[in-house]
């Protein structure tokens, strides 16, 4: 292959890619992707946020999603001790979508990049940046080895990384930290689930919390199939023995609700172990790059926020390059770094508080107070920049007092 000059080098063809790809192209800007594996191929973070169907339809990339008629995720069920907290997405503090998709992501992101290929974007599939040198002015010269280990190079004048788990400039330019998170695990299959039922039950996305820290994630398909999946601290995946498979049979024992339905079934893959996932950076920009999605930050994926953070940091990314190379002045500080970052850390939050305890206290108690379900089942849509939400505004504190007041409430009935 030839050398390439393109205005923006995009690396990966995920959703975070296809959707800063495909806005690069209707703003009529010359983008070049490459994308290390071939299409389709699989990946997890199947279930999506209402927020990520603002950026494919601003980006002219929802038609063809719709078309493939994915399962309807239009909201989420937790349970915990015979206790079921529901959040509809139809009730939520911030006006917006009401309903996303749980998704097979080899169709999905197969679909996206084919819709991408269709507007006119050059994407090389098997292809691997092996190097990038940036000069004074940010304008990058990257190595890229094809399907077949020949070199070639592509400059550019901005590169976006949306590589996902591939992290590949975090890797070329050390940018890699250690994440505030905890040490967590995940081991995961797909199942045919025969024992599907008729109605709601048989479609809801539900997180079934076998204690504090550990949990299991139960995503059906419109296929027919359904993801499963235990999530808990590293030493709780690492302390079954035995093959994936044997591992996640056991682990299947602690779900009182699941058990039944689940213990026959024949898992459709030797199940996958993602250790110690979430991941953090030193930076998400630099003079000529950004990074989006999982090859930035990734949290953790109790709340299904991995796809939508890619999404969100891809269009906004693609937004400011649009703005620099048409001449606009863009601060890049507090226009990507302080925007992005607002939002996870909202997710951090959560997460952090999920761990502890403070948030499921307030998921599972009983009466519900619908206000503050509302307000959190905003941030659970995805809505974590609207900060007329108290929940988002005073994240930092909010949930802490709040599962204090619980306490209290608790102490006083005892």
């Amino acid at each position: 292959m030839n050398d390439i000059a393109v205005d923006v080098l995009i690396i990966g063809a995920g959703p975070s890619g296809c959707v800063a790809a495909s806005y690069l192209k209707n703003n009529g800007i010359s983008c070049k992707v490459v994308e290390k594996s071939t299409f389709p191929r699989f990946v997890i973070g199947e279930s999506l946020l209402p927020r990520c169907m603002d950026h494919f339809e601003e980006t002219g990339l929802l038609d063809c999603l719709m078309e493939r008629k994915y399962e309807i995720k239009a909201g989420a069920r937790f349970l915990k001790n015979d206790v079921v907290c529901n959040f509809d997405f139809s009730k939520k503090h911030t006006p917006g979508w009401d309903y996303t998709w749980q998704v097979p992501r080899a169709d999905f992101d197969h679909t996206l990049v084919k819709e991408v290929v269709k507007k006119g974007v050059d994407v090389s599939f098997g292809h691997e940046v092996t190097d990038v040198k940036f000069d004074t002015n940010g304008h990058s010269n990257t190595t890229v080895k094809d399907e077949n280990g020949k070199e070639y190079n592509i400059t550019a004048k901005f590169i976006i990384d949306s590589s996902g788990y591939g992290r590949v400039l975090p890797r070329l330019l050390d940018l890699e930290k250690p994440s505030s998170l905890s040490p967590n695990s995940a081991i995961y299959t797909h199942v045919k689930d025969t024992k599907r039922p008729e109605g709601v039950e048989g479609t809801l996305i539900t997180f079934d919390v076998v204690r504090d820290d550990v949990w299991l994630w139960f995503i059906p398909f419109a296929n027919g199939n359904t993801s499963i999946g235990f999530v808990g601290p590293t030493e709780f995946i690492e302390s079954y023995e035995g093959t994936n498979t044997a591992k996640l049979r056991e682990m299947l024992k602690i779900s009182d609700y699941y058990y039944d339905r689940l213990k026959d079934e024949d898992f459709l893959f030797e199940p996958h172990i993602i250790k110690n996932y979430s991941k953090a950076v030193k930076q998400l920009y630099g003079k000529g790059y950004a990074l989006t999605g999982n090859s930035a930050e990734f949290l953790d994926p109790v709340f299904s926020s991995g796809v939508t953070f890619a999404t969100e940091s891809g269009l906004k990314a693609a937004k400011l390059i649009t703005k620099e190379l048409n001449g606009e002045k863009v601060d890049w500080e507090n226009d990507y770094t302080g925007y992005i970052m607002k939002g996870v850390d909202v997710f951090r939050t959560y997460v952090s508080e999920w761990y502890t305890g403070n948030l499921q206290k307030i998921f599972f108690h009983r009466p519900e107070n619908p206000i503050i379900k509302e307000q959190i089942c905003a941030v659970l849509a995805g809505y974590v920049w609207d900060e007329t939400n108290p929940f988002v505004k005073n994240h930092n504190r909010l949930v802490k007092t709040v599962a204090k007041v619980i306490d209290m409430e608790n102490e006083m009935a005892n």
